[in-house]
């Protein structure tokens, strides 16, 4: 069997990346593209994959750019950044407390308990946590931390430790919880949080989500190709928009690393990874 022009590694976090990735795969082949690609239980076997030679490109999550990033440079060999949905642009997360709460400025927050996401989301945890830190206010010291780890390993893809700390401070459990402001949108729509329960407490500053990462020594001409019939889907074309709607894109874009410096520091301060992107966190597991 001739291997594809480009395989691709993505993260299974829900059933639907099946549908996503066999709808696209077959659109590829229409355009002319040798496509396949391979699934990973977790963004941290499809990073280490990617400098095993297994995949040509990763739909990586954020973390998992910050990771492939140092493991690159750490290896006198690159990796970048090509192509990313226009969802994942300027992105914020928000610092959330009850409509009720007494809780008017960050430092109210001191003494108090704070809910984030998994220990590995971006979203919910490390960014937020980060802001609080520029503040002033350390988690641990300041005010207590309660993590809802829900599937480490995936980034905080599937939002559910952001869902269950939404529920924990609708129940008291929390005085505060972290989520990126489109679920804190989400949530209201669906009645995790219903209209008028909350009030967005902070706001961090604008960072990017996922994108696709070339592997060190990616085929050039088939990670080009593959760019240039991403960048040239359109959402009233009923061939992709279904998957387009999965993925949550509308238009794709050109990568950019401009939007990943706050994680970076983020990891530094939790000492998530290390410079060569040696998983340091004892707490993880996945």
């Amino acid at each position: 069997m001739t291997r594809p022009a480009l395989v691709m590694g993505a993260v299974a976090y829900a059933p639907k990346v099946i549908t996503i990735w066999e709808g696209f795969k077959a659109w590829f082949a229409g355009q002319g593209l040798g496509f396949d690609y391979v699934l990973y239980s977790n963004y941290e076997a499809q990073v280490e994959a990617q400098f095993a030679g297994e995949v040509d490109i990763a739909w990586n999550s954020p973390l998992a750019w910050v990771r492939a990033g140092r493991m690159a440079r750490s290896r006198g060999v690159s990796v970048e950044a090509v192509a990313m949905r226009n969802t994942d642009r300027d992105l914020r997360s928000v610092i959330v407390v009850r409509a009720d709460s007494p809780l008017q400025t960050l430092d109210d927050l001191r003494g108090r308990t704070l809910g984030v996401g998994a220990i590995d989301s971006p979203q919910a945890t490390l960014i937020p946590l980060h802001h609080l830190r520029a503040a002033g206010l350390a988690g641990g010291r300041d005010f207590a931390v309660r993590r809802f780890d829900v599937l480490s390993g995936k980034h905080g893809d599937h939002i559910g430790g952001e869902r269950d700390a939404a529920v924990a401070l609708l129940a008291g459990e929390v005085d505060a919880c972290c989520m990126i402001d489109g679920n804190h949108l989400a949530f209201g729509l669906d009645g995790t949080l219903p209209a008028g329960s909350t009030r967005v407490l902070a706001t961090t500053e604008p960072y990017d989500h996922c994108n696709f990462t070339t592997s060190p020594g990616a085929p050039a001409d088939a990670v080009a190709r593959f760019v240039e019939l991403l960048l040239a889907m359109r959402w009233d074309d009923q061939a992709v928009r279904p998957l387009m709607y999965l993925e949550g894109v509308r238009q794709w874009k050109p990568g950019r690393v401009s939007g990943y410096p706050q994680l970076e520091t983020a990891v530094d301060e939790a000492a998530f990874y290390g410079p060569d992107g040696a998983i340091l966190d004892a707490d993880y597991h996945y």
